[in-house]
């Protein structure tokens, strides 16, 4: 008898959901889907990690506490091989310690999976989590664009019972595993391995769907889903649509479907109105079209939006495909895939092949990051040699490497790999975590104020990107009116008192949130902020500097692209709110100037 495993979960505590329930609200949904019937909870992975390190609200292992003392049902874990829950390979020391503490706090099963298909990174994750007493699922990840791709998975899955693995997972984050493909794929796994074989999967327009079906058609025995909300949004499979068709088959998953519905409608009270991912159907179509993820594709539009070049997509979509064959053909599974894109995305702005290497690339094409399944084109090699020579290699940071920094903040071991993976962004929550015992009032990012000024620029957003000319609501004493000015220009927001006639108080797409004379800066995208062109250069203004339209505040990194923010209003720094290389959220307030009547005469 198949069996169900649910994702809502962690897909919940990482972007583009993050923060859109109260982890209460999580806890509940979570009580809810313990009693369908799941062979296991997948709670948390890469993405809840660096959501919730950088959103400095909660640790992640509290959330996983929280989870496991409310629930009976199995917990899991998704992890990267030697990357674990980051963006680069960490050191054996920092495994085994990671391991452990995620079976101290109540993880019961890892679905451990390496970028680019080697095995061999898998050892020391997989030897650790067999010494916890944990179940090792290991996962291959299909990414088609070449021949022989499942004769290759079939060659490593062959592999998997001697590093003590108990079960084969087909992870295929681009849908493009078709439903005949998965049935025979499913089927040379479980021959070749010895091994229960299950199935993860997502892919829009039903494809998802079908090849589930189809792979436990062929034997697979455990399915990866969602609940229907998060199915349809997020590119995964429903539960309660596997479920029912499973039933309707002769495969009884033993799921109760209505428990499904139950935690579908409290997701829907906080997500069910709001447009969560930034995936437009156009976009799901290139993806489908390229056997790319969703959200790679997604994110390569905003980049180039940012560089007025929002017409390139498809020349980057067709040179991502031409990297990735230069680069020995990796999977897409995160972050390489992200590390193609970027490097693609560069050859594009730049119009030149190769003419820059970004770190990550450069890793990738030397064997930093393990073997790809096929050899570096070697011209590329080449080019990526001289242009960056290979790096003496450089021991992965350890816990005993930063045990005396962490002194006095980290309180546990947990923390203490939290700090080594994670660094200042890790040390930054932890003073939050640590500030919520010594005041009584309830964390800034949950505050009342806060919490209006977010709404507020939601409501801005709304109605700058659609036809709608203005937008009331009231809401425990304030009403705001954002309406759209005759000539075009940015929306204007007006918050009123609902005890008094409206007030004429217009604010530019600047000044958002700003009512009271101060001009409010918040950043454009998520990147990394810097306040100077390069390190040990001067600072591009401080506070007290006088600035011009035009002139630039900082530079955001993001995907290895470097965008200046300018300013549009004559003024003087009031204050600066990022620190220099921090991680800077969507929305997030950067700048306050005070304005000036007039451009001053330089």
């Amino acid at each position: 008898m198949p069996k169900l495993v649910d994702t809502t979960i962690r897909l919940l505590s990482q972007e583009p959901l993050a923060g859109k329930l109260p982890t209460a609200e999580v806890l509940r949904v979570a009580e809810i889907l313990d009693g369908a019937g799941f062979a296991c909870l997948e709670v948390s992975g890469g993405g809840v990690f660096d959501a919730t390190v950088r959103r400095r609200v909660e640790s992640p292992w509290e959330r996983i506490r929280a989870i496991k003392s409310r629930v009976s049902t199995p917990l899991g874990i998704a992890l990267r091989g030697r990357f674990l829950v980051g963006s680069r390979p960490v050191s054996g020391d920092i495994v085994s310690r990671f391991v452990s503490c995620a079976a101290e706090n109540g993880i019961d099963v890892f679905r451990l999976h390496d970028p680019l298909n080697d095995v061999s990174n898998l050892t020391e994750a997989g030897a650790a989590i067999t010494s916890a007493g944990g179940a090792f699922h290991a996962g291959l990840v299909y990414s088609p664009g070449r021949t022989g791709e499942s004769d290759m998975l079939v060659e490593q899955a062959r592999k998997l019972p001697g590093l003590g693995a108990t079960r084969v997972l087909v992870n295929d984050p681009t849908g493009a595993l078709v439903p005949h493909k998965a049935q025979a794929l499913v089927t040379r796994l479980k021959e070749a391995s010895g091994l229960p074989v299950g199935f993860y999967v997502q892919g829009s327009a039903g494809v998802g769907l079908a090849s589930a079906l189809a792979a436990v058609d062929a034997g697979a025995d455990l399915v990866a889903t969602a609940v229907y909300p998060l199915a349809l949004t997020l590119h995964r499979v429903s539960g309660e649509s596997v479920a029912e068709s499973l039933d309707g088959l002769g495969h009884a998953t033993g799921l109760e479907v209505a428990k499904l519905w139950d935690a579908a409608d409290l997701i829907d009270e906080f997500i069910g109105d709001e447009p969560v991912a930034q995936i437009a159907p156009r976009i799901a179509v290139r993806a489908a079209e390229y056997d790319l993820p969703a959200g790679l594709v997604a994110a390569l539009e905003v980049h180039l939006r940012a560089h007025a070049a929002a017409d390139r997509l498809l020349e980057v979509l067709e040179e991502v495909g031409r990297v990735r064959a230069e680069a020995g053909w990796p999977p897409l599974a995160a972050p390489i895939g992200q590390i193609l894109a970027s490097q693609a995305l560069l050859h594009v702005l730049e119009a030149r092949r190769y003419g820059s290497v970004i770190d990550e690339f450069r890793e990738l094409v030397q064997g930093g990051y393990g073997e790809t399944p096929e050899p570096v084109d070697p011209t590329v090699q080449r080019a990526v040699d001289l242009l960056a020579p290979p790096h003496p290699v450089e021991e992965p940071v350890t816990t005993e490497d930063v045990r005396e920094q962490a002194e006095g903040l980290a309180a546990s071991e947990e923390e203490l790999v939290l700090i080594a993976m994670f660094g200042s962004d890790a040390e930054e929550l932890l003073k939050v975590v640590r500030g919520r015992h010594s005041r009584e009032s309830v964390l800034i990012a949950e505050d009342a104020d806060a919490e209006r000024g977010e709404r507020i620029r939601e409501l801005v957003k709304i109605v700058q990107e659609s036809g709608v000319g203005e937008i009331e609501i009231e809401d425990e004493g304030m009403r705001v009116s954002v309406r759209r000015a005759d000539e075009p220009g940015p929306a204007l927001a007006v918050p009123v008192d609902a005890s008094v006639e409206p007030v004429e108080t217009a604010a530019t797409a600047e000044m958002a949130a700003a009512l009271d004379g101060i001009v409010r800066i918040e950043s454009p995208m998520v990147g990394v902020f810097y306040r100077a062109p390069v390190p040990g250069a001067p600072a591009f203004v401080d506070v007290g500097d006088t600035v011009v339209p035009g002139q630039v505040l900082c530079i955001l990194e993001a995907m290895k692209l470097f965008n200046e923010l300018k300013t549009e209003t004559a003024g003087v720094v009031k204050a600066i709110h990022a620190e220099n290389a921090q991680a800077v959220e969507y929305g997030e307030l950067l700048f306050e100037l005070e304005p000036v009547p007039q451009a001053p005469v330089v």
